[in-house]
């Protein structure tokens, strides 16, 4: 089978498609015939070994965290799922390994993917699903008539943080690039900025919750856009945020706290309700996966809009 895999740390060049065996599956796991993944931000803070202490060092090393597929095989003690099953799953945020033709997972890493997703809008929804229902229902704790800000609201996780913030009743500003704004309107945000004409920094309103998804904002520049008792949320979970926010927030009304992805079965099952339900997935580009260093090259330059994905066929 093919699986794309890298043996140093690098940029998109270092990504390798090889010819591996395909993988052997125990009792409690199910074999997956991958129709296709997401790309991830974390995707190239892993390859690009800035997240050392999380991945480890030792080589080779996988990509691709969510994924959508097909059950090919399943373990005796395997209960839920059976052959021919749709599905929609993701792997250990930090490792990867499905960017191949064939996985191997347990029955709490997938659920069944929702009959109106193609395969591909599937493979983008749970990382940044997930994220966005950690963020909007935990980190930030977000109820009604509060007053929330979301940086980088286009991006794979902004999608889904913009739709579920509304779903809990807030109000919600949606800071863009000129091209984003028309999404962000759809996607029902209160009010809109397109940062290229407007720092936010001076928008002299305060909010409860100040997330940041574009990475570019610091937890200094927006505490004057922060209420007393608010909240900044980055997704950058780098050691030293860890421990600054740790010290912080034993001091400060204005808490910083840091994403780190928790995957549940429930939590991946609730999204896929909420994608049943309606939730809105946006895919900016389709690629073939011997297309793999051009996706990932592409997506990391930042100006996609909702998630791009890699189809295996």
């Amino acid at each position: 089978m093919r699986k794309v895999i890298y043996n140093q740390f690098g940029d998109e060049s270092v990504l390798e498609l090889t010819e591996q065996a395909v993988p052997g599956i125990q009792k409690d796991q199910l074999l997956i015939r991958v129709k296709a993944i997401s790309i991830n931000p974390l995707d190239w803070k892993v390859y690009g070994g800035e997240m050392k202490l999380m991945s480890g060092s030792k080589f080779p090393k996988s990509v691709g965290i969510d994924f959508s597929g097909i059950v090919e095989q399943t373990g005796s003690t395997v209960t839920r799922f059976k052959a021919g099953d749709a599905i929609v799953g993701l792997l250990d945020v930090f490792k990867g390994g499905a960017l191949a033709d064939y996985v191997a997972v347990k029955e709490t890493d997938i659920a069944p993917k929702p009959a109106n997703l193609s395969f591909e809008q599937a493979a983008a929804l749970p990382v940044t699903g997930l994220s966005a229902m950690q963020i909007i229902d935990q980190l930030a704790a977000v109820g009604s008539n509060q007053d929330i800000l979301i940086n980088g609201a286009t991006g794979g996780i902004g999608v889904f943080a913009v739709q579920i913030a509304k779903k809990r009743g807030a109000r919600v500003t949606a800071v863009v690039s000129t091209k984003g704004v028309a999404a962000a309107k759809q996607w029902g945000a209160d009010t809109i900025v397109d940062y290229t004409r407007q720092d936010i920094r001076l928008l002299g309103q305060q909010f409860d919750a100040v997330i940041d998804l574009s990475t570019k904002l610091s937890f200094a520049d927006a505490k004057t856009l922060m209420k007393k008792r608010s909240v900044f949320i980055t997704t950058l979970p780098s050691p030293l945020t860890l421990i600054y926010s740790f010290i912080n927030n034993l001091f400060s009304g204005k808490k910083l706290k840091v994403l780190i992805l928790k995957s549940t079965a429930e939590g991946l099952n609730t999204l896929t309700k909420l994608a049943e339900a309606g939730l809105q997935i946006v895919l900016d580009k389709t690629y073939l996966v011997t297309n793999v260093r051009e996706a990932y090259q592409e997506a990391s330059q930042g100006s996609i809009i909702g998630k791009s994905v890699i189809v295996l066929n």
